[in-house]
């Protein structure tokens, strides 16, 4: 439904007021500090300059034993000029990616429920400033027809719902949401199609909103630091707006684990200030994350990039937007500093850019991505700037970005099996961290890429797909003979119409 956004901030300003809990920051902090110290960050930088190549050599075989770097270690990678050395790094980042997840790659698709915004940041076309922007919060019935889309067109298992911050789109509406995504059950060509993980990327919450959430069941809650610079955030967050509060967005992940979710995920919008400075601050962020919730890291890394965003002027004319090459290398760095993380890699880089940097650690991406609020269910297809946040640069379908994965040697993964079974937190960690959660996964992996080719895919990509499995299946035989019985059994059972099957 369309809803009126009031330009006049003081109609909000109660709500506000209320959101933030200050005993809800203050309880983590150290001796009143955060755990982002800006001078500290740049000393790491600037000390380990010039990092001589058994240094490098020495952190690279720590990251091969997934073992979090530490910040040193880390600003020495930043530093390095070696272009040989690189390469090695590069190579490096997919070893660890296939040791942890093998060679899935997991899709997942955005659905924005809500651009209304209370915030006004500089970057963003969501900004309340912006009265080009048509504002909008779906409904629960426009909510059904998007994911009967997504669920039964496309072929999607699982999404993470989008909202702005604002009062009409509170952790009461998120939850409703939830609800309605899940209710969502199709039928296709040759059996149905659902959506098995909600994920959320929503603004920071209390503990109790965190808990109803989790009750209800959510996925990953997945919220960005945007920048971890004090000052620059503070630059492009204007002050008395919510987003303005460094602290409560900084502290919303220990919230919601605090809270019982057991996935959180973490990222930075690079180009608001330097990419080295950024990678460090996503590195302090994981180790304080494993500090306090007994190894617990980030479920998944993002990186996107500024990107043009209609009447938002920093989203053009930033000094720090991140080159190509600068982009490949802060990735590598982020699967060496942080080996068992996933890594989202999303449509906002262009498809060249995706096939480039897939093999250097990328364990997820979205795909068929439209990020207009309704304009899955709508019928244009195109980019509008009054109606989404930001261009995409990759608008491939689900079904193009699958046959060129598959071309690539890569399995498509649609699998939420581990989520379900408690593979989730502490768990899944230890798992990660010992490279035998990628085994179970590629089981599930094959058995939903098997659904999805035969409700979903094109004759083309269901024949390249096809051929893939045959490969995989093999694999599973001579590495997993224990697993094997069972795998072709289940396969078999998918071949016949049965769907969600799983280990």
């Amino acid at each position: 439904m369309e809803i009126k956004n009031n330009k006049n901030r003081n109609i909000h300003r109660d709500w506000i007021n209320s959101v933030i809990k200050k005993d809800e920051i203050s309880r983590y902090l150290d001796k009143g500090k955060d755990f982002i110290n800006d001078n500290e960050i740049w000393e790491k930088i600037y000390k380990n300059n010039n990092p001589d190549k058994i240094k490098i050599r020495d952190i690279m075989d720590k990251s091969l034993e997934i073992k979090t770097l530490n910040p040193d270690e880390t600003a020495s990678l930043i530093n390095l000029k070696d272009n040989d050395l690189w390469e090695e790094i590069y190579d490096l980042a997919g070893k660890i990616k296939r040791k942890v997840y093998d060679n899935r790659i997991v899709t997942f698709a955005p659905l924005y429920c809500s651009n209304l915004c209370v915030n006004n940041c500089l970057y963003c076309s969501f900004r309340y400033d912006n009265k080009e922007q048509v504002p909008k919060r779906l409904s629960i019935e426009e909510v059904k027809k998007e994911t009967e889309v997504l669920a039964g067109v496309i072929g999607h298992k699982r999404i993470i719902s989008v909202y702005g911050e604002h009062p009409s789109s509170d952790a009461k509406y998120i939850a409703d949401t939830i609800r309605a995504i899940y209710e969502v059950n199709v039928k296709t060509k040759n059996g149905y199609g659902q959506i098995r993980r909600v994920n959320i990327n929503a603004a920071p919450m209390s503990i109790d909103d965190f808990r109803m959430l989790k009750e209800i069941g959510i996925g990953t809650y997945q919220v960005f630091q945007e920048t971890y610079h004090h000052e620059t955030y503070k630059r492009v967050h204007p002050e008395g707006t919510l987003k303005g509060h460094y602290l409560w967005r900084l502290y919303s992940h220990h919230r919601a684990m605090e809270a019982g979710v057991d996935d959180v995920a973490i990222g930075a919008l690079f180009g608001l200030y330097d990419w080295r400075f950024e990678v460090m601050g996503l590195l302090y962020h994981s180790i304080e994350l494993e500090r306090k919730f007994n190894g617990v890291g980030p479920h998944t890394i993002s990186f996107p990039r500024l990107e043009p965003a209609a009447n938002a002027p920093l989203s053009e004319n930033s000094k720090y937007k991140v080159s190509d090459e600068d982009f490949k290398k802060l990735i590598a760095v982020l699967r060496l500093s942080v080996p068992y993380t996933g890594m989202i890699l999303t449509a906002r880089e262009s498809a060249e850019i995706r096939r480039e940097i897939l093999p250097i650690g990328i364990t997820q991406t979205d795909a068929s991505t439209r990020i207009g609020i309704g304009s899955y269910s709508d019928t244009y297809n195109k980019q509008d700037s009054d109606r989404q946040q930001f261009i995409l640069g990759d608008t491939r379908s689900l079904d193009e970005f699958v046959r060129e994965l598959s071309e690539m040697g890569y399995i498509t993964s649609f699998c939420t099996a581990g989520y379900r079974c408690g593979r989730t937190g502490e768990h899944i960690m230890g798992l990660l961290k010992c490279g035998k959660e990628g085994h179970m996964c590629k089981l599930n992996a094959i058995l939903t890429f098997r659904e999805w080719l035969d409700d979903f895919a094109s004759e083309e990509t269901k024949k390249i797909g096809l051929e893939l499995l045959k490969k995989e299946i093999e694999e599973t035989k001579r590495k997993l003979p224990l697993s094997y019985d069972k795998l072709i059994e289940y396969y078999k059972r998918t071949e016949n119409g049965e769907r969600d099957l799983y280990f």
